[in-house]
């Protein structure tokens, strides 16, 4: 139903000289879908309070409604062309007025949960790209089109942001680190499997993926009543995110998957101190994919025990740090972190085998993260247990993985079905942590399952091979030449 729409929407940032990029494109595409859908969203609550003799005050004044500046309509309802401004007009509105306008939420909004707040934090940290006051005509007329007020409206809706984010990813550049391939996402979060009444926490947030699927696997569990439906709305999914486009999109992405207003908050996670973290702060689950390959400056890394400029080492400590005792984690992260010898990554594995229970570990073959040829492993811990056994199982799905070929569902069905078990397989073994180097605390995947192929000669075994195969070839040479 709204395929086309989506699709004529990029047709017209394609052809705006101020967009350059499928990066460009989600986020212009992002803050008009926030306006069309606050729009629906004030007029439902403003119906509702109507049928029970109540006021609705809306968040917006009249001038700056989406029904006033981006789609007045005329009796029979359609779009009123006399009252739409469009061109320079349009542009100049939203440039000078509207942002400006938006902006202002963040200071006078009540507390950062509310929604108001979210408008002014998310008007504060983008603009608007379009050059051309009649694409940006276009692209509203289209959005325009779109409705929010039914769930099957949107779970399309939801689906078809989805696949932006996608190919957002897909495309190279930065835009892969805000995607993390929704198969395995949908894996992890069933692996460590957060019910109702738990917290769900992502200080990583990206563009939600974690959080969303945390929401369609808990509100899908059970027949919930109207106090765990506003318990899943309003307090149990938490995020923080420091990048401006990923916050945007991640807001946008939650509202899409039915959370009114998301719990993400704008910050830099990493520049707080874990000694601050307190019970309160604290959460059940945890599902994050944080940043891998970053380095942070010194004074970042003072806010955590183990001192590395690992992005990603620090995300992990803070993600310990975040877990109530009895809490559980799914977290990537680059496989060198099981193998790797410097002082951070043994005292991290040290801590995670002492502090925690990693009671499972999931190799992913390279092309599972499309474009980063980064290869990952995702761990599974609970917080308060020492770990006695790890179950690590080594995903094999028989074919070089990218763009065509990329992780799917049925990939991740055996690791799935027996996570809980930890089953022995082809692809799984236990190893006994009692056996591992207490100076390395080394977990480097080693299937012994499967016959090592590599080459363990020494040098000197193949250096004298090559002497042996050189002075055959010298004889050989000279057999011929003797013939001649």
């Amino acid at each position: 139903m709204y395929e086309a729409a989506f699709k004529n929407i990029d047709d017209t940032l394609w052809k705006d000289a101020g967009c350059s990029s499928e990066l460009d494109y989600i986020e212009q595409t992002s803050w008009i879908l926030f306006l069309k859908y606050l729009d629906d969203y004030e007029t439902d609550k403003a119906n509702s309070a109507l049928l029970n003799g109540e006021i609705y005050n809306p968040i917006l004044s009249e001038e700056f409604s989406w029904t006033t500046w981006a789609a007045p309509k005329s009796n029979d309802g359609k779009l009123d062309y006399n009252a739409a401004l469009t061109g320079d007009d349009l542009r100049e509105f939203v440039n000078s007025q509207l942002f400006p306008y938006l902006k202002q939420f963040k200071v006078s909004a009540d507390n950062a949960n509310t929604l108001e707040y979210k408008i002014g934090e998310i008007f504060s940290e983008i603009s608007n790209k379009l050059q051309s006051g009649y694409a940006l005509r276009e692209v509203i007329n289209k959005v325009d089109e779109l409705r929010f007020l039914s769930n099957d409206d949107k779970h399309e809706l939801s689906s078809l942001y989805e696949n932006k984010i996608k190919n957002m990813g897909n495309a190279g550049r930065n835009g892969g680190e805000y995607y993390t391939p929704r198969p395995l996402i949908k894996s992890i979060v069933k692996v460590v499997n957060p019910v109702i009444g738990e917290t769900v926490y992502d200080g990583a947030v990206g563009s939600a993926g974690f959080l969303c699927e945390a929401y369609a696997h808990m509100r899908s569990s059970k027949e919930l009543s109207a106090t765990e439906y506003q318990q899943l709305q309003s307090h149990t999914f938490y995020g923080k995110e420091k990048k401006s486009l990923a916050y945007v999109i991640g807001i946008m992405n939650m509202i899409l998957h039915g959370i009114e207003a998301p719990n993400i908050v704008h910050t830099n996670t990493l520049g707080e101190n874990t000694a601050d973290i307190q019970q309160k702060d604290r959460v059940d689950v945890v599902v994050a994919n944080p940043p891998f390959g970053g380095k942070e400056r010194a004074e970042i890394q003072q806010n955590f025990p183990i001192k590395t400029s690992e992005t990603a080492y620090l995300f992990l400590q803070h993600f310990v740090k975040m877990l109530k005792v009895g809490g559980r984690c799914g977290v990537v992260i680059k496989n060198t972190f099981l193998s790797n010898t410097d002082n951070a990554s043994i005292a991290l594995r040290k801590q995670l085998l002492e502090e925690c229970n990693l009671f499972a570990v999931l190799d992913l073959p390279g092309g599972a993260f499309i474009g980063t040829g980064v290869k990952t492993v995702v761990l599974f811990f609970g917080k308060g247990e020492r770990t006695e056994k790890v179950w690590y199982y080594q995903l094999n799905p028989g074919r070089n993985m990218g763009k065509t070929n990329p992780l799917n569902v049925h990939d991740l069905a055996e690791f799935v079905a027996i996570a809980g078990s930890q089953e022995l397989s082809e692809n799984s073994w236990l190893i006994d942590v009692e056996k591992v180097n207490k100076d390395t605390w080394d977990l480097t995947v080693n299937n012994p399952n499967r016959v090592d192929e590599s080459d363990t000669r020494t040098p000197q075994e193949i250096i004298a091979e090559i002497e042996e195969l050189d002075a055959k070839a010298a004889e050989a040479l000279q057999a011929i030449k003797e013939l001649l």
